[in-house]
């Protein structure tokens, strides 16, 4: 309690020292604010006449000295779960806010071009009789991350057609909720063609789509394409349904690392006309898990075409492919897990228990060897084809699932080479650091997990919930061979961790500026880190969590390297760039994306990377 006595004797005299700073006010040079201390502590830790880093001293909390003196006494009585709404405000951090239902009602079409409150939207067009509905936007315009939630479209409506342009679009780190889209209504057509697109870190829910319809046109175009991470789940389409036809053209397609769910699809519907184009096309690492595809169907048709074709590694189960369809029920399985690299993929379940002697097609599966096709029950039924295609059909594509210049060779940073440049821009939402007093009172470890999630109202089994163990289990991870890490949630844990590992004299550094990213760059000038001698360094990785949170290692044997980044037309320099080149592959994964884009494998080649938005790499200072 002494430290917290001292802060608030600091809180009276910054007063005064705000009218000695010209009346600009307490955050303005006041020496007792979070961020004149972490200047200071730069200049007592790292022994060098560098300038300080402003990139990274920005990053500290933005906390005026009485706000900082004030929850540091909230968290050491383990209250500042009762001021949480102004605790994140003034600290700047990320925090769900407790999402309110609309109470709002729609009588009519109200043609919405634009919708983007963060809060329940309860019912629209529901009951409705013939006529049109339509919705254009929905919640795509958020700066940092939304919590969304949309009840109820177009239910019980009878010969209506309602379109959905777009709901959660080129969001960063988006948690959505999707209940009810058709559910229950007869005749007339319904459109949805873009469900949260090239989003970071998503965690969308999508309930029920035309689910116990009757003769109704329902389309899906797009559901988490592009997205980055998270996890989608999806429960239900056209469940229940009577001579409909429904078409899902795109889910998932060209996503990074991200899990997917899928569970019902045309379930127990009656002469359906069901087709599904494409399921996780073309996505990188992905967690896939499709359970029960027009189980039950009687009569119809039931098209699927593409299915976790051309992704890279990942892994792969599908479980329940026309289950006990009745007679007259038509059903096509085109493509399965055709993969450019590896995977783990289980087939489990294809058209067991069906009726009749009706025709399945199955017309290619996999090219891995470690694929499974289980419980296929011939009695009844007549399997059209089944292929398993050449490796060599699908390598052609494996440069598609690495980002465009992510990876190069060393070779490459030298003057006058034109190359691409990937996105290099920061999709997490924007948050600071903590002041390490404060920080030092909040829990930080798995077993300490229901402690922090009361301090910050998370739910179980939220986004945010899953979000704060994904962080624990990187941050606890063992180290690797030769390596050294730490998570900080403060500039002066960073600190600590760069110096204990380089010494004092260190400097930290960071690419200028995000100009260039998915064009083509011209290198220009071009120097090396003590004088290009081999090296180690200290990386720092964002990682998603309510406060600045970064995993930081130690990296042996690398070259780190800064260069003028230039337009290759006009010459021009649009950028300083920093890269670096780790020497040493032998410990990573044959898979890793870096010996899909560049060929080779661990061991062989050396792999440069440009430092991205907001990451950071610290050197031993020349």
């Amino acid at each position: 309690m002494h430290n917290i006595s001292t802060l608030f004797f600091f809180i009276l005299l910054s007063t005064l020292l705000g009218v000695c700073y010209g009346g600009r006010g307490l955050g303005y040079k006041n020496p007792f604010t979070p961020k004149a201390y972490v200047a200071r502590y730069w200049n007592k830790h790292v022994r060098n006449n560098l300038p300080k880093p402003s990139f990274l001293l920005s990053k500290a909390s933005p906390m005026s000295a009485a706000e900082a003196a004030s929850f540091a006494k909230l968290a050491a009585a383990n209250s500042l779960s009762t001021q949480l709404p102004e605790f994140c405000s003034a600290a700047h951090l990320l925090c769900f806010p407790e999402v309110q239902p609309s109470l709002e009602k729609h009588t009519e079409d109200v043609d919405f071009q634009t919708y983007d409150n963060s809060q329940n939207f309860s019912n629209y067009g529901r009951s409705r009789p013939g006529g049109t509905e339509s919705f254009r936007s929905y919640a795509t315009t958020f700066s940092s991350r939304p919590d969304n939630s949309f009840r109820r479209y177009s239910r019980r409506s009878v010969g209506h057609v309602d379109s959905f342009v777009r709901y959660g679009g080129s969001i960063g780190d988006i948690y959505q909720t999707f209940n009810t889209y058709g559910t229950s209504s007869a005749g007339g057509a319904g459109e949805f063609k873009q469900y949260a697109t090239k989003s970071n870190f998503p965690e969308l829910d999508f309930t029920t789509y035309s689910d116990s319809s009757g003769g109704r046109r329902q389309s899906f175009s797009s559901y988490g394409e592009n997205g980055n991470s998270g996890g989608q789940n999806f429960t239900s389409y056209g469940k229940n349904s009577a001579g409909a036809g429904n078409e899902f053209s795109s889910y998932g397609t060209s996503s990074n690392v991200e899990a997917s769910n899928f569970t019902n699809y045309g379930a127990r519907g009656t002469s359906p006309n069901d087709t599904f184009t494409n399921y996780g096309v073309l996505q990188n690492i992905p967690e896939v898990n499709f359970q029960s595809y027009a189980e039950g169907t009687v009569g119809g048709t039931e098209s699927f075409s593409n299915y976790r074709v051309q992704a890279n590694v990942g892994d792969d189960s599908f479980q329940s492919y026309a289950k006990n369809t009745k007679e007259g029920t038509k059903v096509d399985f085109r493509n399965y897990a055709i993969s450019a690299n590896p995977s783990s993929d289980t087939f489990k379940g294809y058209a067991k228990g069906a009726e009749g002697d009706h025709k399945v097609g199955f017309t290619s599966y996999g090219n891995n060897t470690n694929t499974t096709f289980k419980d296929y029950v011939k009695q009844g039924v007549s399997f059209a084809s089944y292929n398993v295609p050449s490796s060599s059909a699908s390598k052609t594509v494996s440069d598609s699932f690495v980002k465009t210049g992510k990876f190069f060779r060393e070779s490459m940073l030298k003057e006058g080479t034109v190359m691409p440049m990937p996105d290099i821009r920061d999709k997490m939402p924007p948050r600071s650091f903590l002041p390490r007093y404060i920080l030092s009172k909040l829990p930080f470890s798995s077993s300490k997990i229901d402690e922090l999630k009361r301090v910050f109202k998370v739910s179980d089994n939220s986004s945010m919930d899953k979000m704060i163990m994904d962080s624990f289990g990187e941050c606890e991870r063992a180290p690797s061979v030769g390596e050294t890490k730490r998570c900080v949630g403060s500039v002066e844990d960073m600190i600590d961790f760069a110096t204990s590992v380089l010494g004092r004299n260190v400097a930290v550094w960071t690419t200028e500026n995000v100009n260039g990213f998915n064009q083509n760059v011209m290198v220009g000038g071009v120097k090396g880190m003590k004088g290009g001698k081999v090296t180690k360094s200290v990386s720092c990785h964002q990682s998603l969590f309510p406060y600045l949170l970064y995993y930081c290692h130690s990296v042996p044997k690398v070259r780190v390297y800064e260069a003028d980044l230039l337009n290759p037309e006009s010459k021009a320099k649009i950028n300083h760039g920093v890269a670096i080149c780790h020497l040493d592959t032998t410990a990573w994964s044959p898979t890793h994306g870096a010996f899909v884009a560049l060929g080779s494998g661990p061991g062989r080649i050396e792999v440069c990377h440009w430092i991205f938005e907001n990451d950071m790499t610290w050197t031993i200072a020349d």
